[in-house]
């Protein structure tokens, strides 16, 4: 049985917070044991928790900020628009992606594509 889409967008909400303001755990904790990462989308699929814990850890020490901008939500999966805003020192960025994420029946989270390109990170302030 799918989750509930309250069930879904709570994961959602939960996953763009923890992404801006999270640890690492909190992020992984959204997602189901086996869960894939591919992110941007054509790049290499990451298939073990440890390879994820590894792609999240970046972001962890970054000042950031997050919004979400609109989910759609069908039955096991939801696509959302959220805006990511990051500093680096100095100079400030941003990227926009669409996420297209799987749950399983308890709402944790089984496969997340985003879809961006790196001409997508735009460079808002600093040098």
């Amino acid at each position: 049985m799918a989750p509930s889409a309250d069930v879904v967008r709570k994961t959602v909400d939960a996953y763009v917070e923890a992404v801006a303001h999270g640890t690492v755990d909190d992020i992984l904790a959204l997602y189901a044991e086996g869960a894939t990462v591919e992110d941007p989308v054509g790049t290499e699929v990451r298939t073990t928790e440890q390879a994820i814990r590894e792609f999240y850890a970046v972001l962890e020490p970054l000042e950031q900020s997050a919004e979400l901008l609109t989910c759609k939500i069908a039955s096991n999966s939801a696509a959302f628009h959220f805006r990511l805003v990051s500093k680096f020192g100095e100079n400030t960025f941003e990227v926009a992606p669409i996420d297209v994420m799987e749950f399983d029946d308890d709402g944790r989270i089984t496969s997340m594509r985003a879809y961006w390109a790196p001409e997508d990170l735009v460079q808002t302030s600093g040098n």
